[in-house]
């Protein structure tokens, strides 16, 4: 099996990717010769592992019979000064709500995301730390990083 996206430009600084028949715009800002159509290619890195580790989390509970009431993930990024700009280590945040009683079977699901099956961030692992950190009803239950103790609720 494999994935496949063609890129097509579309003028100035305009690529427009299809990915799975649906089309990503991605676009630099104006101050850099583009139109800002769409946003620019690096945080759609970010979207892929928000994406990836929130589907795992929201499937898996379903599948347990658990299902959540909202389910946001939030990723940032820290970034190098100089060239080549790049990722040195990446935050997830998730926001979860649901039953009281299935506050530490989101946790374990979490968990197992991160660490078993969520393949965006076993990819971006072997180039740079990921940490995260979990609030389950506007309390936070997890973190597995330094810099998130005595930070606030996600908003």
């Amino acid at each position: 099996m494999t994935h496949e996206v063609e890129t097509v430009w579309m003028g100035k600084m305009q690529f427009n990717a299809l990915v799975n028949g649906h089309t990503v715009v991605m676009d630099a800002p104006e101050r850099v010769g583009g139109e800002d159509q769409g946003p620019i290619p690096k945080p759609f890195m970010l979207v892929a592992l928000t994406g990836c580790t929130g589907m795992d989390v929201v499937a898996l509970m379903r599948k347990a019979g658990k299902p959540l009431d909202r389910c946001d993930v939030r990723a940032i990024a820290e970034l190098t000064k100089t060239h080549p700009i790049a990722y040195t280590s990446i935050h997830v945040v998730y926001d979860i709500q649901g039953k009281e009683e299935y506050r530490d079977e989101t946790l374990a699901t979490v968990q197992r995301s991160q660490n078993e099956l969520c393949g965006v961030s076993f990819m971006l692992k072997k180039a740079m730390p990921v940490t995260w950190e979990v609030y389950f009803n506007g309390a936070m239950i997890f973190t597995n990083s330094a810099s998130a103790v005595g930070s606030t609720t996600p908003g």
